[in-house]
């Protein structure tokens, strides 16, 4: 059976992030089980604040067509939300609105949310786990960009406490849903292969 190409993405870029912890878990998780999987950083491609006039003046930045292309390569993406004022990080937007705005070799309209699938799951201080930044984001994907987002989703209340030494998730049923919705998402990239 073939092996599907995961990328995995925290949408903070700040220092002790639980997020960009839930992202290196979901990254140590996939190879574990042998996937092809990439980690990245929003640190490593800085975009301007989307604006029209920029775009229209400027064109899209290089770092906006260099992380559409990292996106595409992709049969799978994996995003670990943060939750800020009940959505999403100004850094993930973005970056969604970037991508979704480059266009190369007559690709379609958010062709690097077409033909790819992507799970998402948040860690938070707080009681719902980042439940609302989720939703917002799944809107973002589904509505805004025509995304396929499968319906498995993990929120981590209390992520101060949430994690053992090791960096895994220490309640064995959150750790298990987990383990379950990336089992999920390869299941689905290898449809997209």
């Amino acid at each position: 059976m073939a092996t599907p190409k995961i990328l995995v993405l925290p949408g903070s870029t700040r220092t002790g992030s639980h997020n960009v912890k839930l992202a290196a878990l979901a990254a140590k998780e996939l190879a574990l089980i042998d996937i092809d999987v990439t980690r990245i950083s929003l640190a490593d491609y800085p975009l301007p604040l989307y604006e029209g006039d920029l775009e229209a003046n400027a064109g899209a930045p290089a770092n906006a067509f260099k992380l559409k292309q990292m996106i595409m390569a992709h049969h799978g993406v994996f995003i670990a939300s943060p939750e800020y004022s009940a959505s999403v990080t100004p850094t993930l937007k973005n970056a969604i609105d970037w991508v979704s705005r480059v266009r190369e070799r007559g690709d379609p309209s958010y062709a690097a949310f077409k033909g790819r699938v992507f799970a998402i799951s948040s860690a938070s201080p707080g009681r719902s786990g980042g439940l609302l930044s989720l939703m917002a984001l799944r809107q973002i994907l589904e509505l805004g960009c025509g995304a396929l987002v499968i319906p498995e989703q993990v929120a981590i209340p209390q992520a101060d406490h949430a994690f053992d030494d090791m960096d895994n998730i220490a309640d064995t049923g959150t750790a298990n849903l987990f383990r379950a919705q990336l089992a999920r998402l390869v299941d689905m990239a290898r449809l997209m292969m």
